[in-house]
Formats: C-alpha cells, sequence, structure tokens
C-alpha cells in the first residue's frame, strides 16, 4: 500500500508543479514531463526509504 501511495502522490505533486511553473513562464503545460518528473520523485522515495533512512535493528 506504500508504494501505492507513493506513486500517487508523486504523480500529484509533480503535476501541481509543473503546472504551476509552467503557467509562471508561459510555456504549454505537457503532461509527459510532468509523468517523468514524478518518476523521479518516486526513484528518489524509494531510494531513500531503502538506503538512507533504513532504521538500525540493534
Amino acid at each position: 500500500m506504500r508504494y501505492i501511495m507513493t506513486i500517487f502522490w508523486a504523480v500529484a505533486i509533480s503535476l501541481a508543479v509543473s503546472y504551476v511553473l509552467t503557467s509562471m513562464g508561459a510555456e504549454p503545460f505537457v503532461i509527459r514531463d510532468a509523468l517523468i518528473l514524478a518518476g523521479i520523485f518516486v526513484l528518489a522515495v524509494f531510494a531513500l526509504a531503502g538506503f538512507v533512512l533504513k532504521e538500525d535493528t540493534e
């Protein structure tokens, strides 16, 4: 379930960020670019959760 929610929030946040930034720059909104950004967000979160933020089990 946490993977599904991570993907959902990554897509939602990247769509919002892409929309706002393209509107401020007077550029057309391209959903493909927002989904690429979401993929980068998902990979970053999974990398942080798997390697950097791993708890010690002592």
